[in-house]
């Protein structure tokens, strides 16, 4: 995933030149992103297709949950491979099709119209989603909650801290990022509900602090410098106790619910 993100980054969300023309292409890019998405899906759809090919979704050798946002009934939508006898026709959704679902991000790209449903990335309204995690392990197995341990992986800590000209004039100009607020707050109650439900030493949470300036979704240059070595960090000071605790042996092979041919 990183190796697609850092090396495929540039054609999926080209930059303009660091020159005099480019700074004006990127001012206006900045201004016309007011009204219209920002990037073609084309490039997105192409390196997609080029890791996953053909396969369908039920193809997955691991279970799988993807979250997604369904804007034409306004309903929350989650992707599952066939783990559950229940979970009988997302196996059958293209791979690339699921992926660009949960990755139409709001403003970045256009919703994903796809077999009569509008679709949305996911995380506008499940940015963490440690707990969908959790009770898909708790309602499809049988689990009881002191068998789960979980393993969550964040995008790096950017807290929001409500500015003086939000706290004196409180009006939609200084709101106008809010969503981050939503998506920061939706992350932490996740996590901490997740630590509610199994005990807090069962979820370990590791997410990587980010410099005070925040690193946007396409800005793949600040992600390759200050992520990738933040990522690296994380692994040296976390990794020895994250494989003590899930990497002692190994699970049993994904054995997916067979259904009758169509």
């Amino acid at each position: 995933m990183a190796d697609l993100y850092l090396t495929r980054g540039p054609d999926v969300f080209p930059q303009p030149l660091d020159t005099p023309w480019g700074r004006i292409r990127t001012w206006w890019t900045g201004a016309r992103n007011y009204v219209l998405y920002n990037y073609e899906r084309g490039p997105l759809e192409s390196l997609l297709t080029t890791a996953l090919g053909d396969k369908l979704f039920g193809e997955s050798m691991v279970r799988l949950c993807i979250p997604a946002f369904e804007g034409k009934h306004s309903e929350v939508f989650v992707f599952k491979t066939p783990h559950h006898r229940d979970y009988k026709f997302d196996r059958l959704e293209p791979m690339v099709k699921v992926a660009l679902a949960t990755a139409a991000a709001p403003t970045f790209f256009r919703p994903l119209e796809h077999n009569g449903y509008t679709l949305v990335d996911g995380g506008v309204w499940a940015n963490n989603p440690v707990i969908l995690a959790v009770i898909e392990a708790m309602i499809c197995f049988d689990l009881q909650w002191d068998q789960i341990d979980v393993l969550t992986i964040g995008c790096g800590d950017d807290p929001y801290v409500v500015s003086p000209l939000q706290s004196i004039l409180g009006g939609k100009l200084t709101w106008y990022d809010l969503i981050f607020a939503a998506m920061r707050l939706q992350s932490l109650a996740a996590t901490n509900q997740a630590r509610l439900l199994l005990g807090p030493p069962a979820v370990r949470r590791i997410d990587p602090p980010v410099n005070p300036k925040p690193i946007k979704l396409d800005d793949y240059r600040r992600a390759r410098d200050e992520l990738v070595p933040a990522a690296r960090n994380a692994v040296g000071e976390h990794g020895d106790a994250l494989a003590a605790a899930f990497l002692g042996s190994r699970a049993d092979p994904y054995d997916p619910v067979s259904f009758p041919a169509a």
